[in-house]
């Protein structure tokens, strides 16, 4: 996180720029003007854009594995695990969706070793799935062949909320979040999710 207030608005404005026109269709002096800066304070307090870029899905990335970590940590059960750590992802996918979709999606962005670094991330948070849904496999609670399959269709379905959710519509972040853990487990074959 930057030191001051006017590094904040930057990473701020950049998100919201980076939402709206992607990396490569935002220029530093969109990010200055809605920071209410120069073009030049950017690189008093990034290096480039590419860094605000980094700093937005790295930190993005860390909150999204500190969620899921406390989501699966909440219970013991497998079907409990999923149906938390999905809920939780989904709804801070919602409520935050243009950091979200900043994150999720403008990695290409990303110089190879900042998008290395942010993989790790990733790998993490999948290991965190599969871990839970080779567990529930292995006693019997779901009913998948592939693990690794059912992980990545389990992300998918919490990280694309970042595209559609406009929030103000017929349900909440709360909300789709619960219809999505049951949706969750009953594609990991759990009855009566």
């Amino acid at each position: 996180m930057p030191a001051t207030a006017t590094g904040q608005r930057l990473l701020d404005s950049a998100t919201e720029a980076f939402a709206a026109k992607g990396f490569h269709g935002t220029t530093t002096r969109d990010i200055a003007t809605a920071a209410g800066v120069t073009p030049g304070a950017v690189y008093v307090h990034h290096s480039s854009k590419e860094e605000l870029l980094y700093t937005i899905s790295r930190e993005g990335h860390e909150r999204t594995l500190e969620l899921v970590r406390a989501s699966a940590a909440a219970a013991t059960d497998p079907v409990e695990q999923i149906r938390t750590m999905v809920r939780d992802l989904v709804e801070w996918q919602a409520v935050n969706r243009t950091k979200s979709s900043v994150v999720n999606f403008e990695l290409a962005a990303l110089s190879d070793e900042h998008r290395r670094e942010v993989l790790e991330f990733r790998r993490a948070v999948d290991a965190e799935f599969r871990a839970v849904v080779e567990r529930g496999r292995q006693q019997g609670r779901f009913a998948v062949e592939d693990p690794a399959l059912a992980t990545l269709a389990l992300l998918s379905l919490c990280i694309d909320v970042a595209r559609w959710f406009q929030g103000g519509g017929r349900l909440g972040a709360a909300e789709i979040g619960r219809h999505h853990s049951t949706l969750a487990l009953r594609m990991l074959g759990v009855d009566g999710a």
